[in-house]
């Protein structure tokens, strides 16, 4: 198996696009295959270095390593224009100048579910000819064989008129020559997928297998996207989410574990993924599911690996101390501070607290707590909680007598 991921690099990549990587890795990490990456950079205007950077760096984040060197569309042009014209010179694609208005005028004439016809000229933009007759079949893995009858399929445009390759003309030689053997990618793209299988048939190449993913929503119903606002890569890795728990949680928006388990290693992943499991209904995405597996994962960790991803995340020594006051609590790496930045930045000057709570009464019982503390060894949440709790009860009063001053 050799499949491709190919994110066009006009932004970060957001969690659906991440999903989509995961699975090109998973299922050729499952069957021994390789997955390669292809940066699809024919939008001129929108793709820029910093969005591939953005795309590779988030990859690498999630540990979605890909096999050899990644490649651009762009890179490939030559190919593409010599295809192109392979294709014109075999009368398999033609010329037109034929605009949105021709096409719809077009089918008024002609029934609107009849597939644009244009006549050969000799400039313009060039569209691929499908013809009336025959039709083509797509072997998907997820919703199974769709057929599509050509006299319903508009003669599609695949090179502007300064002989450029659009979208189509481009993936579909690039997957070809790049020995791909299933795609793998949202349901989104399977308007994109015909036109692409045709350009392989006239080339006179067999199509890969294809598996469209369901698309992601969010709790509202609505897909996610880019444009929507859903959360990066990115933005996850800098609220303190682990690679393995997004992994994790990834994998399961869509695919139907026969175990029915939650938490499952990567490792394990790659034994069971089967690409054909995937759901076909869309999943949703579920932010506070995704904080409350983080969490377990954080707690899986121990405390010292937990400390060295805290020390990596604020960027400083010596946490470790406080890291077992706050460990059971927090569900993301950026909860600590808030929870236990106090014990280093000293705590709040507030007067006012200060003077309703470190009165006599308070100092009483600071006293009181101390001399219960006192001689403690094993220094631990669950502990002080106890002899707190007991000193309270013994006293017939709260416990944050004790614990507010």
């Amino acid at each position: 198996m050799r499949v491709r991921f190919a994110p066009s690099p006009t932004g970060q990549l957001h969690i659906g696009g991440a999903r989509t990587a995961l699975y090109n890795w998973l299922a050729a990490r499952h069957a021994g295959g390789e997955m390669l990456l292809r940066i699809e950079d024919t939008d001129r205007e929108r793709s820029t270095p910093e969005n591939v950077a953005h795309i590779t760096e988030a990859l690498e984040w999630l540990g979605l390593g890909w096999d050899g060197e990644a490649a651009t569309q762009s890179e490939h042009a030559a190919r593409h224009e010599e295809v192109l014209q392979q294709l014109l010179a075999g009368g398999h694609a033609y010329r037109s100048t034929a605009t949105a208005d021709d096409v719809k005028a077009y089918k008024e004439q002609h029934g609107d579910d009849r597939g644009f016809r244009g006549e050969p000229e000799e400039e313009g933009a060039v569209r691929l000819s499908v013809g009336d007759e025959g039709e083509t079949v797509i072997q998907d893995l997820i919703r199974g064989d769709t057929v599509f009858r050509h006299v319903h399929i508009d003669d599609p445009v695949i090179a502007r008129a300064d002989g450029s390759p659009l979208y189509n003309l481009a993936v579909a030689v690039d997957d070809l020559d790049a020995g791909v053997t299933h795609v793998i990618r949202g349901e989104d793209h399977i308007s994109n997928t015909v036109k692409q299988v045709l350009v392989m048939e006239a080339m006179g190449a067999e199509p890969p297998v294809y598996a469209h993913l369901p698309l992601l929503h969010g709790q509202d119903g609505k897909k996610l996207s880019k444009r929507e606002g859903a959360a990066s890569v990115q933005q996850l890795r800098d609220e303190g989410y682990l690679p393995e728990a997004v992994r994790n949680y990834l994998a399961l928006l869509g695919w139907g574990d026969p175990d029915d388990e939650t938490l499952i290693a990567t490792d394990e992943l790659v034994e069971r993924f089967e690409i054909e499991r995937v759901s076909k209904h869309p999943a949703r995405f579920d932010e506070k599911k995704l904080r409350w597996m983080n969490g377990r994962y954080l707690r899986e960790l121990g405390t010292d690996e937990l400390t060295r991803r805290l020390e990596a995340y604020y960027g400083r020594d010596g946490l470790g101390p406080a890291v077992a006051i706050s460990e059971e609590k927090i569900q993301t790496l950026a909860d600590f501070w808030p929870l236990a930045g106090f014990i280093f930045d000293g705590p709040a000057d507030d007067p006012k607290a200060r003077a309703k709570v470190l009165n006599e009464a308070g100092i009483e019982s600071l006293a009181a707590a101390r001399e219960e503390l006192d001689g403690i060894e094993d220094w631990t949440t669950g502990v002080l909680d106890e002899r707190l709790r007991a000193l309270a009860e013994a006293r017939d009063t709260g416990l944050g007598k004790f614990l507010q001053p």
